[in-house]
């Protein structure tokens, strides 16, 4: 399974719990925060929803 790098380059201000919730899940909160997570389809649709939000860079 192929990792990826997410990080969050936007701020959840204002935005709906929802997008909230999905950066949560992907273990960010603050700019400039990253991860390396495994890209199943779980993530896959975590980041489709705040792909707005966040950088996604693969390994």
């Amino acid at each position: 399974m192929a990792r990826v790098r997410i990080t969050q380059v936007r701020s959840t201000i204002d935005r709906p719990q929802v997008q909230k919730n999905a950066i949560k899940s992907l273990g960010l909160g603050k700019i400039n925060r990253s991860v390396e997570v495994e890209y199943t389809d779980a993530m896959k649709g975590a980041i489709a929803k705040v792909q707005h939000l966040v950088k996604v860079e693969e390994i």
